[in-house]
């Protein structure tokens, strides 16, 4: 089969849609369950490529959590710690594969951004993986094969119709590739730029030091920073990106938005957060908001209307400001890629305030001498790829 019909396009007054090989050749997909749309192939697609790269740069088995042709997370196969399976809401489903592992982390590095998600997987979907999968709002998932129970978990999923696509994983594109924007035809030889420990080999700044554990966190973030809407800025730690920055005009703000979802991370596992006791039967999705509420700024309205009795137990304490940044200033060894070079040390600084300690950029800037400085300032190690991985 070389073409496969869609409902619509990315809007369901674009149609007439569909996906096809040009040259003939069959589809390297079959889609074993639901009907994939547009949007959820563009995800699919692209998470592919993306845990593809993790697993032959890590020797890991990865997931990513694909929204919008963008990843809401990304990561490898390590173990997770009670705190870990606690926050991913996975602490009742005993010991978990690595693949598994990995899709928790990915799905919970930003729960609320991963509502809905498309899921790549860069190994057989296994039973472990699909029970995570089956209890989580999701769109599909892409993988190189299944096993037969996990298969089934997930056919059941939606009442059936939940989107199930196994991808060849022997299958190699053509090295250049073409798109269409008003009717005119763009083409571009592929991104096929091999992310591994040799890319960070150009350290610029007075720490040279950049530990294995960093390494793989740097490949993690560069590695999905390749397949992120630009601009783009990705931190990661523990085998996972914590933050990422899609699609903004301003670097800063990538670095900003980011930060600032890599600290509702890490503050997720504070005390505070840890202890909070929902009132029975809330789903899943609601107990992701009300913590999102209660570590940001908007808790003090939910006290003040009384809305706290319809989600927790016991009214909690509020999460003071400086509770949190004492919190905060216990995330360290923080790792941070970005696609394309630091215009200023302002970036720098704000990744300093998340606890990066480890950096990788193409450098090219004017002003590198200055962001150098800045690293130098906070004793960081970072390194020059030279490769830009802008992403459109």
């Amino acid at each position: 089969m070389n073409e496969l019909e869609l409902k619509y396009g990315c809007n369901p007054n674009q149609k007439p849609s569909r996906i096809y090989m040009e040259n003939g050749a069959d589809l390297p997909i079959k889609v074993l369950n639901g009907k994939p749309g547009y949007i959820n192939f563009l995800d699919a697609f692209n998470g592919w490529q993306l845990v593809r790269e993790l697993k032959a740069a890590t020797g890991l088995p990865a997931a990513t959590s694909f929204k919008h042709v963008s990843p809401a997370g990304a990561a490898v196969g390590l173990p997770l710690t009670e705190i870990e399976s606690k926050i991913y809401w996975v602490d009742d489903l005993g010991e978990l594969s690595p693949l598994a592992s990995a899709y928790a982390r990915a799905r919970g590095a930003d729960r609320m951004s991963s509502f809905g998600d498309f899921i790549s997987l860069s190994d057989v979907c296994d039973v472990s993986t699909a029970k995570i999968i089956k209890r989580e709002v999701s769109d599909g998932v892409i993988a190189p094969g299944y096993e037969p129970e996990a298969l089934e978990i997930l056919k059941a999923k939606k009442g059936g119709k939940y989107n199930v696509i196994e991808i060849d994983p022997n299958y190699v594109p053509e090295p250049v590739e073409h798109k269409q924007v008003f009717g005119v035809t763009f083409e571009q030889g592929r991104n096929e730029l091999k992310i591994d420990r040799d890319f960070l080999g150009n350290v610029v700044t007075e720490n040279k030091e950049i530990p294995d554990s960093a390494k793989i966190d740097l490949i993690i973030s560069l590695i999905t920073l390749k397949y992120t809407q630009s601009n783009s800025v990705c931190y990661a730690k523990g085998g996972q990106a914590i933050g990422i920055g899609a699609g903004q005009q301003s670097r800063i703000h990538c670095t900003r938005l980011a930060g600032q979802k890599a600290d509702n991370w890490f503050l997720r596992q504070a005390p505070q957060v840890l202890n909070l006791q929902f009132v029975d039967g809330i789903k899943r999705a609601d107990r992701d908001n009300a913590i999102d509420l209660y570590i940001g700024d908007e808790y003090m309205d939910v006290l003040a209307d009384g809305a706290w009795e319809n989600i927790f137990k016991v009214k909690p304490s509020v999460f003071t400001a400086e509770e949190k940044r004492a919190w905060m200033d216990k995330n360290t060894d923080v790792a941070l890629g970005s696609d394309a070079f630091f215009p200023f040390g302002d970036n720098i600084e704000r990744a300093h305030k998340s606890g990066v300690k480890y950096v990788a950029e193409p450098g090219g800037s004017i002003r590198d001498d200055h962001v150098i400085d800045t690293c130098n300032k906070y004793n960081m190690a970072m390194c020059f790829t030279g490769i830009r991985l802008f992403h459109h």
